[in-house]
């Protein structure tokens, strides 16, 4: 499927109620700001896919092995002051984002 697809879904369903948007959607952090969402996306839908699972821990387990340990805010032990400080918008709504991924994967089967 379509990454637009999946992109427009998450959006509709996440950014509009994310902390750092505008309520309708739009991203309102700075150009100096990236959204890990964003900036991720293709990696999350490859990753939320591969795991089945009724609970969240093993897709919480796939987003630390295969996103975070890329992303440029993780130390190379493990750490990261971003989501530590629940400032990572991929992190805080990353329940979400799976169940949404999921949703739009369900109605094209």
């Amino acid at each position: 499927m379509n990454l637009d697809v999946y992109w427009r879904y998450v959006q509709q369903k996440i950014c509009s109620k994310c902390v750092d948007g505008d309520g309708i959607g739009n991203c309102r952090l700075s150009e100096r700001e990236e959204c890990a969402l964003k900036t991720h996306f293709p990696q999350i839908i490859h990753t939320v896919l591969s795991v089945k699972s009724d609970t969240i821990t093993p897709y919480i387990t796939a987003l630390r092995e295969n996103i975070c340990t890329v992303c440029i805010h993780q130390s190379k032990d493990g750490k990261c002051q971003v989501r530590a400080s629940v400032d990572c918008g991929l992190d805080r709504y990353y329940p979400l984002v799976v169940a949404a991924i999921e949703e739009v994967k369900a109605e094209a089967a």
